[in-house]
């Protein structure tokens, strides 16, 4: 159940920090904008480290595969990304279009084993969820 709560708040914390990226965007630009949410991230980051968990910054070197260690640089065009949507198409659209591509590339990590994910099998019922999710996008942008 926990589980189930915490997805959900982190899908309503990242359609809210999309507007607000987005807006920051329209006073400073956007690799301003991409630095300032990284910053103010990593110096959240920092202080709940102090606070929580205290291991050594030493284990990022034990990570392998090190390809692994890119997070930063993904959640960097993640950011980019989520405004240049928002801008183009407005929060709603956007966010229906980010959740639908993060399903189907969930999905196909894990039918095919990738980054070290256990690998499942494929299922027709959860490919006709992600069509059904597509639908709702087309009935939400019908006019």
């Amino acid at each position: 159940m926990i589980g189930i709560f915490i997805a959900l708040l982190s899908g309503a914390l990242m359609s809210v920090q999309g507007v607000f990226n987005t807006q920051v965007t329209k006073s400073t630009s956007m690799w301003v904008s991409n630095s300032w949410v990284q910053f103010s991230a990593f110096i959240i980051c920092i202080v709940a480290w102090f606070f929580c968990d205290r291991k050594s910054f030493g284990g990022i070197l034990q990570v392998e595969p090190k390809y692994m260690l890119l997070g930063g640089v993904i959640g960097a065009f993640i950011t980019y990304t989520v405004i240049k949507s928002m801008e183009a198409l407005g929060p709603a659209q956007a966010v229906m279009l980010i959740v639908v591509s993060q399903l189907l590339i969930a999905y196909l990590i894990e039918v095919f084993g990738m980054f070290g994910v256990e690998k499942v099998s494929f299922e027709w019922r959860r490919l006709l969820g992600m069509g059904v999710c597509i639908g709702g996008i087309i009935l939400f942008k019908w006019e």
